[in-house]
């Protein structure tokens, strides 16, 4: 039982630093099987596709991650006063820096493979995050549809799908953005430091009034 289970996580190890690195589709089973020295009998048994495999990989993070960003978006909602968008996306920040305490740099990883999703046009990430985490989403999607109620429903959906490629493009650009900033402003930020940055920057484009 051991062995199978070392086989597993070792899978799921290679796996994820491939796909964050290189992306989904340009990573084949065949090297994954390479870098996690298993056959890809072993792949087909534990995970029965590639598309498994994937699912599996970010399930990893995405069971860490959603209750715990559900429970800070419980917290801001029994508070006396309605929650800012700013206090919303900022009750995010230590649900994904806990992300580290469960693999090295499980942050980063876990945005790029988020991003690496979104780009390459991953329908079947979609459905299992929607069937599988849907109630976590709703909740956020509810706690920022109130604190801008000005904002129509369609034109929310546009913008939250703006705030997540403005994540994916900060993510994809981070250790270049971080070089520029050390050599042009003496600045020396980690990750935690780049996504309070950008989180003024969306809490701004997703409220700001629809011009007529």
């Amino acid at each position: 039982m051991a062995s199978r289970s070392d086989t597993k996580t070792r899978i799921l190890d290679a796996a994820e630093k491939l796909f964050a690195e290189r992306g989904f589709s340009e990573t084949s089973l065949r090297l994954i099987t390479s870098k996690a020295e298993v056959n890809l009998a072993s792949v087909n048994y534990h995970f029965g596709s590639k598309k498994e495999l994937i699912r599996a990989v970010l399930a990893r993070y995405l069971d860490v991650f959603m209750p715990a960003a559900s429970n800070q978006i419980n917290r801001l909602n029994t508070a006396p006063a309605q929650a800012t968008l700013e206090e919303i996306l900022s009750s995010l920040v230590d649900p994904l820096l806990d992300l580290n305490a469960l693999r090295t740099e499980g942050t980063t990883i876990f945005l790029q493979l988020l991003g690496r999703g979104y780009i390459e046009s991953q329908g079947h990430l979609r459905w299992f995050i929607t069937t599988h985490y849907g109630q976590h989403l709703d909740a956020f999607v509810k706690a920022v549809s109130a604190s801008a109620p000005h904002i129509p429903p369609a034109e929310m959906f546009w913008r939250l799908h703006f705030t997540l490629g403005t994540i994916v493009f900060t993510m994809a650009s981070a250790d270049a953005l971080n070089d520029i900033a050390a050599a042009e402003f003496g600045e020396h930020n980690d990750i935690e430091a780049v996504i309070r940055k950008v989180i003024p920057y969306m809490a701004a484009g997703v409220s700001v009034p629809v011009s007529s």
